[in-house]
Protein backbone atom coordinates (compact mmCIF):
# COMPACT_ATOMS: atom_id res chain seq x y z
CA UNK A 1 0.00 0.00 0.00
CA UNK A 2 2.01 2.76 -1.66
CA UNK A 3 1.17 5.99 -2.95
CA UNK A 4 1.42 4.25 -6.48
CA UNK A 5 0.55 0.96 -5.71
CA UNK A 6 -2.68 0.47 -3.11
CA UNK A 7 -1.76 -3.28 -3.03
CA UNK A 8 1.55 -3.65 -1.36
CA UNK A 9 2.88 -2.93 2.05
CA UNK A 10 2.80 0.73 3.39
CA UNK A 11 6.23 2.10 3.41
CA UNK A 12 7.41 3.00 7.26
CA UNK A 13 6.13 5.98 9.19
CA UNK A 14 8.48 5.43 11.89
CA UNK A 15 11.53 3.40 12.02
CA UNK A 16 12.28 0.49 14.18
CA UNK A 17 13.95 -0.41 17.87
CA UNK A 18 13.95 -3.97 18.33
CA UNK A 19 14.00 -5.09 22.14
CA UNK A 20 14.94 -9.01 21.56
CA UNK A 21 14.42 -12.34 23.43
CA UNK A 22 12.36 -10.77 26.15
CA UNK A 23 11.44 -13.82 28.46
CA UNK A 24 7.60 -13.09 29.28
CA UNK A 25 6.57 -15.36 32.57
CA UNK A 26 3.71 -17.95 32.31
CA UNK A 27 1.15 -19.13 34.69
CA UNK A 28 3.18 -22.11 35.37
CA UNK A 29 6.71 -20.10 35.37
CA UNK A 30 8.16 -21.17 32.01
CA UNK A 31 9.44 -18.19 30.01
CA UNK A 32 8.90 -17.54 26.28
CA UNK A 33 11.36 -15.38 23.97
CA UNK A 34 9.48 -12.36 22.72
CA UNK A 35 10.85 -9.84 20.65
CA UNK A 36 9.45 -6.03 20.70
CA UNK A 37 9.35 -4.58 17.70
CA UNK A 38 9.00 -0.58 19.43
CA UNK A 39 8.47 2.27 16.42
CA UNK A 40 10.68 4.92 17.66
CA UNK A 41 9.13 8.34 18.16
CA UNK A 42 5.23 7.36 18.44
CA UNK A 43 3.74 8.59 21.59
CA UNK A 44 3.32 6.18 24.48
CA UNK A 45 1.29 4.64 25.39
CA UNK A 46 0.52 2.20 22.54
CA UNK A 47 -1.26 -0.71 21.32
CA UNK A 48 0.39 -4.17 20.62
CA UNK A 49 -0.28 -6.84 17.83
CA UNK A 50 0.70 -10.10 19.42
CA UNK A 51 2.36 -12.96 16.94
CA UNK A 52 2.98 -16.22 18.14
CA UNK A 53 4.63 -18.83 16.10
CA UNK A 54 6.62 -22.30 16.05
CA UNK A 55 8.34 -21.23 13.09
CA UNK A 56 11.07 -18.98 14.83
CA UNK A 57 10.68 -15.67 16.05
CA UNK A 58 13.21 -14.29 14.76
CA UNK A 59 12.82 -14.84 10.86
CA UNK A 60 10.23 -11.64 11.55
CA UNK A 61 12.72 -9.56 12.01
CA UNK A 62 13.41 -9.07 8.48
CA UNK A 63 12.94 -5.78 6.91
CA UNK A 64 10.27 -6.55 4.87
CA UNK A 65 8.68 -8.70 7.64
CA UNK A 66 4.98 -8.50 8.65
CA UNK A 67 5.65 -6.83 12.21
CA UNK A 68 8.18 -4.21 11.12
CA UNK A 69 5.58 -3.18 8.69
CA UNK A 70 3.13 -3.04 11.55
CA UNK A 71 5.64 -1.10 13.60
CA UNK A 72 6.38 1.19 10.97
CA UNK A 73 2.53 2.10 11.25
CA UNK A 74 3.23 3.14 14.95
CA UNK A 75 2.13 -0.35 16.44
CA UNK A 76 4.48 -1.90 19.13
CA UNK A 77 4.63 -5.43 17.84
CA UNK A 78 5.14 -8.30 19.70
CA UNK A 79 6.45 -11.66 18.22
CA UNK A 80 7.02 -14.46 20.57
CA UNK A 81 8.26 -18.13 19.77
CA UNK A 82 5.65 -20.58 21.14
CA UNK A 83 6.54 -23.09 24.09
CA UNK A 84 9.02 -25.45 23.47
CA UNK A 85 9.96 -23.65 20.16
CA UNK A 86 13.88 -21.93 19.34
CA UNK A 87 14.55 -19.64 22.64
CA UNK A 88 11.66 -20.46 24.54
CA UNK A 89 10.97 -22.57 27.59
CA UNK A 90 9.22 -26.11 27.73
CA UNK A 91 7.88 -28.80 25.84
CA UNK A 92 6.24 -28.64 22.81
CA UNK A 93 3.21 -30.60 21.69
CA UNK A 94 1.41 -29.13 19.09
CA UNK A 95 -1.01 -26.55 19.52
CA UNK A 96 -0.87 -27.72 23.17
CA UNK A 97 -1.42 -25.19 25.63
CA UNK A 98 -1.08 -22.18 22.89
CA UNK A 99 -4.72 -20.41 24.42
CA UNK A 100 -3.70 -20.07 27.77
CA UNK A 101 0.27 -19.36 27.02
CA UNK A 102 -1.25 -16.42 24.40
CA UNK A 103 -3.74 -15.16 27.14
CA UNK A 104 -0.90 -15.23 29.94
CA UNK A 105 1.13 -13.16 27.80
CA UNK A 106 -1.16 -10.55 27.08
CA UNK A 107 -1.46 -10.43 30.98
CA UNK A 108 2.22 -9.49 30.80
CA UNK A 109 1.93 -6.85 27.62
CA UNK A 110 -0.96 -4.92 29.12
CA UNK A 111 1.20 -4.31 32.71
CA UNK A 112 3.39 -2.79 30.95
CA UNK A 113 4.08 1.36 30.85
CA UNK A 114 4.04 1.63 27.17
CA UNK A 115 1.00 -0.77 26.32
CA UNK A 116 -2.31 1.26 26.21
CA UNK A 117 -4.06 -2.44 27.14
CA UNK A 118 -5.31 -2.83 23.77
CA UNK A 119 -3.97 -5.85 22.01
CA UNK A 120 -4.95 -7.15 18.80
CA UNK A 121 -3.63 -10.37 17.35
CA UNK A 122 -2.41 -11.33 13.72
CA UNK A 123 -0.89 -14.50 12.01
CA UNK A 124 -1.81 -17.25 9.22
CA UNK A 125 -2.35 -20.95 10.00
CA UNK A 126 -0.70 -22.37 13.51
CA UNK A 127 -0.26 -18.48 14.11
CA UNK A 128 -4.72 -18.15 13.01
CA UNK A 129 -5.23 -21.19 15.15
CA UNK A 130 -3.63 -20.36 18.11
CA UNK A 131 -5.78 -16.38 17.92
CA UNK A 132 -9.02 -19.14 17.76
CA UNK A 133 -7.40 -20.98 21.08
CA UNK A 134 -7.08 -17.95 23.19
CA UNK A 135 -10.24 -16.29 21.86
CA UNK A 136 -12.05 -19.16 23.58
CA UNK A 137 -10.47 -17.99 26.49
CA UNK A 138 -12.08 -14.25 25.81
CA UNK A 139 -9.55 -12.19 27.24
CA UNK A 140 -10.88 -8.71 28.22
CA UNK A 141 -7.71 -6.97 26.68
CA UNK A 142 -8.07 -9.10 23.63
CA UNK A 143 -9.95 -6.61 21.47
CA UNK A 144 -9.48 -8.01 18.04
CA UNK A 145 -8.14 -10.38 16.01
CA UNK A 146 -6.94 -11.06 12.60
CA UNK A 147 -6.85 -15.44 12.14
CA UNK A 148 -5.84 -16.11 8.43
CA UNK A 149 -6.04 -19.80 7.31
CA UNK A 150 -7.19 -20.64 10.82
CA UNK A 151 -8.90 -23.73 10.17
CA UNK A 152 -7.11 -26.27 11.85
CA UNK A 153 -7.70 -24.32 15.11
CA UNK A 154 -11.05 -26.05 15.62
CA UNK A 155 -10.41 -29.24 13.02
CA UNK A 156 -7.19 -30.71 14.67
CA UNK A 157 -4.29 -29.35 12.49
CA UNK A 158 -6.94 -29.98 9.25
CA UNK A 159 -4.46 -33.06 8.59
CA UNK A 160 -7.56 -35.87 8.19
CA UNK A 161 -10.63 -35.32 6.06
CA UNK A 162 -13.75 -37.71 6.82
CA UNK A 163 -10.64 -40.01 8.95
CA UNK A 164 -8.32 -39.79 6.49
CA UNK A 165 -4.66 -38.49 7.01
CA UNK A 166 -3.00 -36.03 4.39
CA UNK A 167 -0.55 -37.89 4.48
CA UNK A 168 1.95 -35.85 2.50
CA UNK A 169 1.23 -32.59 4.46
CA UNK A 170 1.28 -34.13 7.65
CA UNK A 171 4.80 -36.29 6.94
CA UNK A 172 6.67 -32.69 5.82
CA UNK A 173 5.15 -30.34 8.20
CA UNK A 174 6.05 -32.69 11.24
CA UNK A 175 9.17 -33.71 9.91
CA UNK A 176 10.32 -29.88 9.31
CA UNK A 177 8.71 -28.11 12.35
CA UNK A 178 7.17 -30.66 14.79
CA UNK A 179 10.38 -31.53 16.97
CA UNK A 180 9.42 -31.97 20.37
CA UNK A 181 13.19 -31.75 21.73
CA UNK A 182 15.35 -28.85 20.97
CA UNK A 183 18.69 -27.26 22.71
CA UNK A 184 17.25 -24.11 24.82
CA UNK A 185 19.12 -21.35 25.78
CA UNK A 186 19.32 -20.31 29.32
CA UNK A 187 16.86 -17.37 29.12
CA UNK A 188 18.20 -15.78 32.57
CA UNK A 189 18.11 -12.18 33.52
CA UNK A 190 20.52 -10.71 30.25
CA UNK A 191 18.66 -10.87 27.03
CA UNK A 192 22.05 -9.02 26.01
CA UNK A 193 23.79 -11.96 27.18
CA UNK A 194 21.59 -14.33 24.79
CA UNK A 195 21.74 -11.88 22.11
CA UNK A 196 25.50 -12.31 21.82
CA UNK A 197 25.24 -15.76 22.18
CA UNK A 198 22.58 -16.80 19.32
CA UNK A 199 24.91 -16.34 16.21
CA UNK A 200 26.75 -19.28 16.89
CA UNK A 201 24.28 -21.87 17.95
CA UNK A 202 21.38 -23.14 15.53
CA UNK A 203 18.03 -24.72 16.97
CA UNK A 204 16.76 -25.57 14.08
CA UNK A 205 17.21 -29.79 13.75
CA UNK A 206 19.72 -30.73 10.96
CA UNK A 207 17.77 -32.77 9.09
CA UNK A 208 18.80 -35.12 6.72
CA UNK A 209 17.59 -34.54 2.98
CA UNK A 210 15.06 -37.20 1.63
CA UNK A 211 12.96 -37.82 -1.23
CA UNK A 212 9.33 -37.21 0.25
CA UNK A 213 7.39 -39.25 -2.20
CA UNK A 214 9.97 -42.39 -1.10
CA UNK A 215 9.38 -41.48 2.38
CA UNK A 216 5.33 -41.44 1.86
CA UNK A 217 5.35 -44.90 0.23
CA UNK A 218 6.97 -46.57 3.05
CA UNK A 219 4.66 -48.78 5.69
CA UNK A 220 3.90 -48.73 8.62
CA UNK A 221 2.10 -44.99 7.55
CA UNK A 222 2.97 -44.18 11.83
CA UNK A 223 6.96 -44.73 11.41
CA UNK A 224 7.48 -42.75 8.61
CA UNK A 225 8.68 -39.54 9.95
CA UNK A 226 10.75 -41.54 12.40
CA UNK A 227 12.59 -43.39 9.49
CA UNK A 228 12.86 -40.38 7.53
CA UNK A 229 15.41 -39.27 9.84
CA UNK A 230 14.28 -36.80 12.73
CA UNK A 231 14.05 -35.61 16.11
CA UNK A 232 10.46 -37.03 17.88
CA UNK A 233 7.42 -35.39 17.11
CA UNK A 234 3.39 -35.77 17.37
CA UNK A 235 3.28 -37.69 13.82
CA UNK A 236 2.55 -40.55 15.70
CA UNK A 237 -0.08 -39.54 17.97
CA UNK A 238 -1.84 -37.69 14.72
CA UNK A 239 -1.96 -40.61 12.75
CA UNK A 240 -2.61 -43.24 15.13
CA UNK A 241 -5.31 -41.62 17.55
CA UNK A 242 -8.81 -42.45 17.49
CA UNK A 243 -11.18 -39.48 16.58
CA UNK A 244 -12.57 -40.33 19.88
CA UNK A 245 -9.42 -40.43 21.83
CA UNK A 246 -9.19 -38.17 24.59
CA UNK A 247 -5.85 -37.33 23.71
CA UNK A 248 -7.52 -34.42 21.56
CA UNK A 249 -9.40 -32.77 24.02
CA UNK A 250 -6.35 -32.01 26.47
CA UNK A 251 -4.77 -29.99 23.05
CA UNK A 252 -7.29 -27.29 23.68
CA UNK A 253 -8.80 -26.72 19.96
CA UNK A 254 -12.00 -25.46 19.99
CA UNK A 255 -15.34 -27.21 20.11
CA UNK A 256 -18.92 -26.42 18.90
CA UNK A 257 -19.40 -25.31 22.67
CA UNK A 258 -17.75 -22.58 22.62
CA UNK A 259 -18.33 -19.07 23.06
CA UNK A 260 -15.72 -15.72 21.95
CA UNK A 261 -16.45 -12.08 22.61
CA UNK A 262 -13.70 -10.83 19.84
CA UNK A 263 -14.06 -8.78 16.69
CA UNK A 264 -12.67 -11.18 13.84
CA UNK A 265 -11.06 -10.83 10.86
CA UNK A 266 -11.20 -13.94 8.85
CA UNK A 267 -9.25 -14.46 5.75
CA UNK A 268 -8.95 -17.82 4.04
CA UNK A 269 -8.11 -18.97 -0.06
CA UNK A 270 -9.99 -21.64 -2.05
CA UNK A 271 -7.24 -23.62 -2.74
CA UNK A 272 -5.91 -23.56 1.10
CA UNK A 273 -6.27 -27.33 2.76
CA UNK A 274 -9.79 -25.77 4.61
CA UNK A 275 -11.77 -22.79 3.68
CA UNK A 276 -14.87 -24.75 3.74
CA UNK A 277 -13.95 -25.32 7.59
CA UNK A 278 -12.96 -21.63 8.50
CA UNK A 279 -16.20 -20.53 7.09
CA UNK A 280 -18.20 -22.85 9.89
CA UNK A 281 -16.04 -20.94 12.78
CA UNK A 282 -16.84 -17.74 10.51
CA UNK A 283 -20.47 -18.76 11.11
CA UNK A 284 -19.66 -20.13 14.46
CA UNK A 285 -17.97 -16.68 15.92
CA UNK A 286 -21.15 -14.84 14.45
CA UNK A 287 -23.65 -17.58 16.61
CA UNK A 288 -21.75 -17.78 19.58
CA UNK A 289 -20.36 -14.52 20.67
CA UNK A 290 -21.78 -13.24 23.78
CA UNK A 291 -21.41 -9.38 23.30
CA UNK A 292 -23.54 -7.22 20.09
CA UNK A 293 -19.84 -5.60 19.92
CA UNK A 294 -18.52 -8.94 18.68
CA UNK A 295 -21.24 -10.45 16.65
CA UNK A 296 -21.87 -7.64 14.54
CA UNK A 297 -18.23 -7.47 13.97
CA UNK A 298 -17.03 -10.67 13.00
CA UNK A 299 -16.22 -10.80 8.66
CA UNK A 300 -14.33 -13.00 6.13
CA UNK A 301 -12.31 -12.81 2.72
CA UNK A 302 -12.27 -15.72 0.65
CA UNK A 303 -9.44 -14.83 -1.93
CA UNK A 304 -8.61 -17.82 -4.87
CA UNK A 305 -5.01 -18.55 -4.27
CA UNK A 306 -3.29 -20.95 -2.08
CA UNK A 307 -1.99 -21.47 1.69
CA UNK A 308 -1.27 -17.81 3.45
CA UNK A 309 -1.10 -16.19 -0.42
CA UNK A 310 -4.02 -13.44 0.51
CA UNK A 311 -1.47 -10.80 -0.11
CA UNK A 312 0.47 -12.16 -3.32
CA UNK A 313 -2.39 -12.36 -5.88
CA UNK A 314 -1.05 -10.42 -8.96
CA UNK A 315 -3.01 -8.90 -12.30
CA UNK A 316 -2.91 -11.92 -13.69
CA UNK A 317 -2.97 -14.39 -10.72
CA UNK A 318 -2.52 -18.03 -11.82
CA UNK A 319 -3.11 -20.85 -9.02
CA UNK A 320 -1.65 -23.61 -10.01
CA UNK A 321 -2.44 -23.79 -13.64
CA UNK A 322 -5.25 -21.87 -14.08
CA UNK A 323 -5.67 -18.42 -14.67
CA UNK A 324 -7.85 -16.61 -12.91
CA UNK A 325 -7.74 -12.68 -13.62
CA UNK A 326 -6.73 -9.92 -11.57
CA UNK A 327 -7.08 -11.07 -7.54
CA UNK A 328 -5.78 -8.66 -5.71
CA UNK A 329 -7.96 -6.72 -2.85
CA UNK A 330 -6.09 -4.04 -1.21
CA UNK A 331 -5.56 -6.27 2.19
CA UNK A 332 -2.66 -4.00 4.00
CA UNK A 333 -4.99 -1.19 4.10
CA UNK A 334 -7.78 -3.24 5.40
CA UNK A 335 -5.32 -4.80 8.15
CA UNK A 336 -4.37 -1.53 9.23
CA UNK A 337 -8.08 0.42 9.23
CA UNK A 338 -9.34 -2.53 11.28
CA UNK A 339 -6.18 -2.50 14.18
CA UNK A 340 -6.71 1.20 13.81
CA UNK A 341 -9.77 1.00 14.70
CA UNK A 342 -10.21 -1.67 17.37
CA UNK A 343 -6.62 -0.46 18.89
CA UNK A 344 -6.68 3.32 18.96
CA UNK A 345 -10.59 3.88 18.57
CA UNK A 346 -10.48 5.43 14.98
CA UNK A 347 -13.42 5.97 13.32
CA UNK A 348 -12.63 4.32 9.57
CA UNK A 349 -15.88 2.97 8.63
CA UNK A 350 -14.21 -0.41 8.93
CA UNK A 351 -17.47 -1.66 11.36
CA UNK A 352 -19.87 -0.68 8.06
CA UNK A 353 -17.82 -3.57 5.68
CA UNK A 354 -20.02 -6.34 4.34
CA UNK A 355 -19.57 -9.54 6.68
CA UNK A 356 -17.87 -11.36 3.65
CA UNK A 357 -16.13 -10.69 0.56
CA UNK A 358 -15.67 -13.89 -1.85
CA UNK A 359 -13.87 -14.29 -4.96
CA UNK A 360 -15.75 -15.76 -7.94
CA UNK A 361 -13.71 -17.95 -9.56
CA UNK A 362 -14.26 -18.32 -13.64
CA UNK A 363 -16.25 -14.98 -13.37
CA UNK A 364 -12.72 -13.54 -11.69
CA UNK A 365 -14.63 -10.69 -9.42
CA UNK A 366 -14.84 -10.09 -5.98
CA UNK A 367 -18.15 -10.28 -4.83
CA UNK A 368 -19.65 -8.85 -1.26
CA UNK A 369 -22.23 -11.19 0.45
CA UNK A 370 -23.70 -10.90 3.80
CA UNK A 371 -23.96 -14.71 5.35
CA UNK A 372 -22.54 -17.62 4.44
CA UNK A 373 -23.76 -19.80 2.74
CA UNK A 374 -25.32 -17.03 0.71
CA UNK A 375 -29.09 -17.29 0.90
CA UNK A 376 -29.37 -17.02 -2.99
CA UNK A 377 -27.58 -20.40 -2.92
CA UNK A 378 -30.25 -23.21 -3.94
CA UNK A 379 -28.97 -26.52 -3.03
CA UNK A 380 -29.27 -28.93 -6.17
CA UNK A 381 -28.58 -32.61 -6.48
CA UNK A 382 -26.56 -33.38 -9.63
CA UNK A 383 -26.80 -37.39 -9.93
CA UNK A 384 -24.37 -39.88 -11.24
CA UNK A 385 -25.14 -41.89 -14.58
CA UNK A 386 -23.84 -44.24 -16.79
CA UNK A 387 -24.23 -47.53 -18.23
CA UNK A 388 -21.97 -49.48 -15.80
CA UNK A 389 -18.95 -48.23 -17.71
CA UNK A 390 -17.53 -44.97 -16.39
CA UNK A 391 -13.96 -45.78 -15.66
CA UNK A 392 -11.52 -43.35 -17.19
CA UNK A 393 -12.80 -40.22 -18.85
CA UNK A 394 -13.12 -42.14 -21.94
CA UNK A 395 -15.94 -44.15 -20.44
CA UNK A 396 -19.95 -43.12 -20.42
CA UNK A 397 -20.54 -41.93 -17.01
CA UNK A 398 -22.36 -38.14 -16.83
CA UNK A 399 -23.80 -36.07 -14.30
CA UNK A 400 -26.93 -34.32 -14.58
CA UNK A 401 -29.78 -32.91 -12.12
CA UNK A 402 -32.13 -35.40 -13.69
CA UNK A 403 -32.61 -38.77 -10.82
CA UNK A 404 -31.17 -41.89 -12.43
CA UNK A 405 -33.38 -44.29 -14.04
CA UNK A 406 -32.35 -47.98 -13.02
CA UNK A 407 -29.28 -47.99 -14.20
CA UNK A 408 -26.09 -50.56 -14.05
CA UNK A 409 -23.62 -49.57 -11.40
CA UNK A 410 -20.40 -48.81 -11.81
CA UNK A 411 -17.43 -51.00 -10.57
CA UNK A 412 -13.52 -50.02 -10.27
CA UNK A 413 -10.50 -52.18 -8.25
CA UNK A 414 -8.63 -50.42 -5.91
CA UNK A 415 -4.82 -52.11 -4.92
CA UNK A 416 -3.34 -49.76 -2.68
CA UNK A 417 0.16 -51.35 -4.24
CA UNK A 418 -0.79 -49.03 -7.44
CA UNK A 419 -2.56 -46.06 -6.31
CA UNK A 420 -4.44 -43.03 -8.46
CA UNK A 421 -1.63 -40.35 -7.78
CA UNK A 422 -2.55 -36.80 -6.79
CA UNK A 423 -2.82 -33.87 -8.97
CA UNK A 424 -2.91 -30.36 -7.63
CA UNK A 425 -5.26 -29.44 -4.67
CA UNK A 426 -5.22 -27.66 -1.64
CA UNK A 427 -2.05 -26.69 -0.54
CA UNK A 428 -0.66 -26.79 3.26
CA UNK A 429 2.96 -27.73 3.61
CA UNK A 430 4.12 -26.90 -0.15
CA UNK A 431 4.22 -30.56 -1.43
CA UNK A 432 4.35 -31.27 -4.92
CA UNK A 433 2.18 -29.63 -7.32
CA UNK A 434 -0.71 -27.41 -5.22
CA UNK A 435 -3.70 -25.72 -6.61
CA UNK A 436 -5.48 -25.87 -10.00
CA UNK A 437 -3.76 -28.51 -12.24
CA UNK A 438 -4.72 -30.22 -15.09
CA UNK A 439 -6.56 -33.76 -14.50
CA UNK A 440 -6.55 -35.57 -17.30
CA UNK A 441 -3.66 -37.51 -17.17
CA UNK A 442 -4.40 -39.01 -14.24
CA UNK A 443 -8.18 -39.70 -15.70
CA UNK A 444 -7.02 -41.79 -17.87
CA UNK A 445 -6.98 -44.53 -15.03
CA UNK A 446 -9.69 -47.11 -14.74
CA UNK A 447 -9.83 -47.23 -10.80
CA UNK A 448 -11.16 -43.60 -11.34
CA UNK A 449 -14.83 -42.85 -12.46
CA UNK A 450 -15.21 -40.36 -14.29
CA UNK A 451 -18.97 -38.65 -14.73
CA UNK A 452 -19.16 -35.28 -16.78
CA UNK A 453 -21.57 -33.23 -18.03
CA UNK A 454 -23.14 -31.79 -21.10
CA UNK A 455 -21.95 -28.44 -22.56
CA UNK A 456 -23.73 -26.22 -19.99
CA UNK A 457 -25.56 -23.48 -22.33
CA UNK A 458 -25.84 -20.56 -19.60
CA UNK A 459 -23.38 -21.24 -17.49
CA UNK A 460 -23.63 -22.26 -13.83
CA UNK A 461 -22.66 -20.42 -10.64
CA UNK A 462 -21.22 -22.56 -7.59
CA UNK A 463 -20.81 -20.71 -4.75
CA UNK A 464 -21.22 -22.52 -0.88
CA UNK A 465 -20.66 -25.67 1.22
CA UNK A 466 -20.08 -29.08 -1.30
CA UNK A 467 -21.01 -32.28 -0.44
CA UNK A 468 -21.19 -36.21 -2.21
CA UNK A 469 -23.58 -38.99 -1.55
CA UNK A 470 -22.57 -42.13 -2.58
CA UNK A 471 -24.05 -45.71 -2.54
CA UNK A 472 -21.36 -47.95 -1.92
CA UNK A 473 -20.45 -51.79 -2.42
CA UNK A 474 -17.11 -53.58 -1.19
CA UNK A 475 -15.48 -56.47 -1.30
CA UNK A 476 -13.46 -54.81 1.65
CA UNK A 477 -14.58 -54.06 5.15
CA UNK A 478 -13.07 -50.89 4.89
CA UNK A 479 -12.11 -48.55 2.19
CA UNK A 480 -11.62 -44.75 1.15
CA UNK A 481 -13.29 -42.66 -1.35
CA UNK A 482 -12.12 -39.75 -2.51
CA UNK A 483 -14.44 -37.14 -4.71
CA UNK A 484 -13.16 -34.00 -7.07
CA UNK A 485 -15.06 -31.40 -8.72
CA UNK A 486 -13.41 -30.42 -11.59
CA UNK A 487 -14.32 -27.40 -13.98
CA UNK A 488 -13.65 -28.88 -17.80
CA UNK A 489 -13.22 -25.98 -20.23
CA UNK A 490 -14.15 -26.08 -24.13
CA UNK A 491 -10.48 -26.76 -24.93
CA UNK A 492 -10.45 -29.94 -22.81
CA UNK A 493 -8.41 -28.96 -19.78
CA UNK A 494 -9.90 -30.29 -16.45
CA UNK A 495 -9.20 -28.20 -13.70
CA UNK A 496 -9.62 -29.05 -10.09
CA UNK A 497 -12.16 -26.90 -7.98
CA UNK A 498 -12.31 -28.95 -4.74
CA UNK A 499 -12.02 -32.47 -3.14
CA UNK A 500 -12.58 -34.21 -0.20
CA UNK A 501 -11.62 -37.84 1.31
CA UNK A 502 -13.84 -40.41 3.71
CA UNK A 503 -13.50 -43.08 5.57
CA UNK A 504 -15.78 -45.76 5.06
CA UNK A 505 -15.52 -47.17 8.61
CA UNK A 506 -16.88 -43.61 10.13
CA UNK A 507 -19.61 -43.08 7.71
CA UNK A 508 -22.43 -43.32 10.60
CA UNK A 509 -19.79 -40.40 12.40
CA UNK A 510 -16.63 -39.98 13.78
CA UNK A 511 -17.15 -41.35 17.54
CA UNK A 512 -17.16 -45.23 16.13
CA UNK A 513 -16.77 -47.29 13.28
CA UNK A 514 -18.31 -49.74 11.57
CA UNK A 515 -17.12 -51.93 8.78
CA UNK A 516 -19.04 -52.79 5.54
CA UNK A 517 -20.21 -56.99 4.24
CA UNK A 518 -19.62 -58.23 1.11
CA UNK A 519 -23.24 -57.46 -1.28
CA UNK A 520 -23.86 -54.25 1.77
CA UNK A 521 -24.92 -51.00 -0.01
CA UNK A 522 -23.69 -48.47 2.08
CA UNK A 523 -24.50 -44.48 2.17
CA UNK A 524 -21.02 -42.59 2.30
CA UNK A 525 -21.07 -38.94 2.50
CA UNK A 526 -18.00 -36.63 1.20
CA UNK A 527 -17.48 -33.42 2.54
CA UNK A 528 -15.51 -30.83 -0.31
CA UNK A 529 -15.26 -27.95 1.79
CA UNK A 530 -16.28 -25.08 -0.18
CA UNK A 531 -15.95 -23.15 -3.41
CA UNK A 532 -17.40 -20.06 -5.39
CA UNK A 533 -17.15 -20.94 -8.96
CA UNK A 534 -18.68 -20.02 -11.94
CA UNK A 535 -18.90 -23.05 -14.50
CA UNK A 536 -19.09 -20.98 -18.39
CA UNK A 537 -21.10 -21.03 -20.47
CA UNK A 538 -19.45 -24.09 -23.27
CA UNK A 539 -17.82 -25.56 -19.95
CA UNK A 540 -18.88 -29.00 -18.24
CA UNK A 541 -18.70 -29.86 -14.59
CA UNK A 542 -16.74 -33.12 -13.49
CA UNK A 543 -17.17 -35.02 -10.78
CA UNK A 544 -14.18 -38.11 -10.10
CA UNK A 545 -14.77 -40.92 -7.61
CA UNK A 546 -11.98 -42.70 -6.86
CA UNK A 547 -10.25 -44.25 -3.59
CA UNK A 548 -7.04 -43.25 -3.65
CA UNK A 549 -5.17 -39.76 -4.46
CA UNK A 550 -1.79 -40.48 -3.13
CA UNK A 551 0.27 -39.01 -1.34
CA UNK A 552 -2.16 -36.36 -0.98
CA UNK A 553 -3.77 -38.52 1.48
CA UNK A 554 -2.48 -41.81 2.77
CA UNK A 555 -3.85 -45.04 1.28
CA UNK A 556 -5.99 -47.35 2.91
CA UNK A 557 -5.01 -50.57 2.90
CA UNK A 558 -8.78 -52.18 3.29
CA UNK A 559 -7.73 -54.46 5.66
CA UNK A 560 -10.27 -53.18 8.27
CA UNK A 561 -7.25 -52.79 10.95
CA UNK A 562 -5.63 -50.10 12.49
CA UNK A 563 -4.01 -49.00 8.94
CA UNK A 564 -1.25 -46.34 10.62
CA UNK A 565 0.63 -50.04 11.61
CA UNK A 566 0.25 -52.05 8.81
CA UNK A 567 2.62 -52.95 6.26
CA UNK A 568 0.20 -55.82 4.30
CA UNK A 569 -2.54 -55.13 2.52
CA UNK A 570 -5.60 -56.04 -0.01
CA UNK A 571 -6.95 -55.02 -2.73
CA UNK A 572 -10.93 -54.02 -3.15
CA UNK A 573 -13.24 -54.11 -5.79
CA UNK A 574 -15.68 -51.46 -5.39
CA UNK A 575 -19.28 -50.39 -6.99
CA UNK A 576 -20.68 -47.13 -7.10
CA UNK A 577 -24.64 -47.21 -7.49
CA UNK A 578 -26.72 -44.94 -8.92
CA UNK A 579 -30.44 -46.23 -9.70
CA UNK A 580 -33.87 -45.16 -7.53
CA UNK A 581 -33.26 -45.45 -3.81
CA UNK A 582 -29.61 -45.36 -4.47
CA UNK A 583 -28.99 -42.36 -6.29
CA UNK A 584 -25.63 -41.03 -6.06
CA UNK A 585 -24.96 -37.18 -6.35
CA UNK A 586 -22.96 -34.15 -5.58
CA UNK A 587 -24.70 -31.07 -3.63
CA UNK A 588 -24.27 -28.47 -5.47
CA UNK A 589 -25.15 -24.55 -4.15
CA UNK A 590 -26.48 -23.72 -7.64
CA UNK A 591 -26.88 -19.49 -7.20
CA UNK A 592 -29.87 -18.31 -8.58
CA UNK A 593 -30.22 -14.39 -10.32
Amino acid sequence: MSATDPYAKPEPRYTERLEPSVPVPMRDGTRLATDLHFPVGAPEPLPVILIRTPYNKNTWRDERSDARVFAGQGFVVAVQDVRGKFESEGRYTVSKGDGEDGYDTIDWLVAQPWCNGNIGTYGCSYLGENQLMLAKLRHPNHRCAVPKAASGGKYRFSYRNGGVVSLMDAMLWFRNNGAKVAPHYDLGDDPALLQQAMPYFQLRPNLPQIDPFDICRALPVVDIVRSSGAPPTDYEDFVSRDPWDPWWDEIGYITDDDEFDVPALFTDSWYDYGPGDGLEIFNQFRNRSLSWRARENIYAIIAPGLHCAHERAREQTVVGQRDLGDARYPFWQLYLDWFDHWLRGVDNGVESQPKLRIYVMGRNIWREEQEWPPARAVFTPWYLHSAGHANSRYGDGSLSPQPPADEPPDHYTYDPATPAPSRGGPSGSGASDVGAIDQRDVEMRHDILVYTSDPLPDGLEVTGPLEVVLYVSSSAPDTDFIAKLIDVYPDGRAFNVQEGAARARYREGSDHEVWMQPGGVYEVRIWLQATSNWFAPGHRIRLDISSSCFPRWERNLNTGGRNYDETEWQVAHTTIHHAPGRASYVLLPVMSD
